[in-house]
């Protein structure tokens, strides 16, 4: 039998994961009575854990929010976890969030046993970021918690949008989800001028307070993630393109990221790749790394860069 301190220790834990707990299964897993369980139960309570507790066939233990903040129990591996991802946050693409971070992790490794600090001083001395071939845009926190608390409570949503090339437009939408593509943070809603779905840039959004009134939520037409990635390969980018590629459609989409764009097939050994950049120069990457012939018309200034780049390339091998 564990002593009481360690038992304490592992029924915390337990009782962290995303379930309900019976007494009687929480009594077979720390091998004590249900009498045990109820004391240790009052125990964590009086140390400010919120252990909530429903009655009947298919009540159980849960550990519930607190008003304050209860000392937090980690495992080894969470608590490295939790550490690179503090360390990871204080260079991501939120804003307004890297000296929380590493104010949260100074006092993670503050109180982590000896052998977890080494093993998370080791990921930091001997990792070396590599810096990103482009910003990214950089979003700040106050705003995500604006959109995902819209989102949750279901409230109309006012903003100011500006587009990719520098247009300014007041939006008024219902709110559905946020995702988070890459380097870039997208709201997927319901614009209620225009009467459709859309997906906004969140980096080019200014959300406007007072929220709006509430909504009756509507059923999403498909999955997120796909409507971002249509939207991410259309209107999001400053160019287009719709390229003509000699492979099969599977072949092409099996080459590219989700990001680059969409692919939609023609015959067999044929397929259009619908894409997209805010650069020519993105753009031709992404063509060159299909590894298939492909024929493009459109945008002229594509165009003109692949033969600048057929010309720099023939010259570069040339004896």
């Amino acid at each position: 039998m564990l002593e009481t301190s360690a038992r304490l220790l592992r029924l915390l834990s337990l009782l962290q994961t995303p379930r309900d707990w019976t007494g009687t299964e929480l009594a077979e897993r720390l091998e004590v009575s249900a009498r045990t369980i109820r004391n240790d139960v009052e125990r964590l309570r009086a140390l400010g854990y919120p252990v909530n507790a429903t009655r009947g066939s298919v009540g159980g233990y849960r550990l519930g929010a607190g008003a304050d903040l209860p000392p937090l129990l980690l495992d080894d591996e969470e608590a490295v976890a939790v550490a690179i991802g503090l360390r990871t946050a204080a260079g991501g693409t939120i804003a307004g969030v890297e000296e929380t971070s590493l104010r949260a992790l100074a006092k993670l490794e503050q109180v982590l046993p000896s052998r977890l600090r080494r093993r998370v001083n080791a990921l930091q001395a001997y990792t070396v970021p590599v810096p990103r071939d482009e910003p990214g845009p950089r979003v700040t926190a106050e705003t995500l918690t604006v959109l995902t608390a819209c989102c949750r409570d279901r409230e109309v949503l006012r903003f100011g949008y500006r587009t990719h090339d520098g247009s300014e437009s007041a939006r008024k939408v219902e709110p559905y989800r946020l995702v988070n593509w890459g380097r870039r943070w997208y709201l997927v809603a319901w614009d209620l001028d225009r009467g459709d779905w859309r997906t906004f840039r969140v980096d080019r959004l200014t959300p406007r307070i007072p929220t709006g009134p509430r909504f009756t939520a509507r059923e999403l037409p498909e999955d997120v993630t796909d409507r971002v990635r249509r939207g991410v390969s259309s209107a999001a980018w400053r160019y287009r393109a719709d390229v003509t590629v000699h492979a099969s459609a599977e072949e092409v989409t099996a080459r590219i990221n989700p990001a680059v764009g969409t692919v939609e097939a023609v015959d067999a050994n044929t397929c259009v790749l619908h894409t997209g950049a805010d650069s020519i120069e993105t753009m031709a990457v992404h063509l060159g790394l299909l590894n298939a012939p492909f024929h493009v018309t459109e945008p002229p200034q594509l165009v003109d860069y692949l033969r600048e780049l057929a010309d720099r390339y023939r010259d570069a091998t040339r004896i």
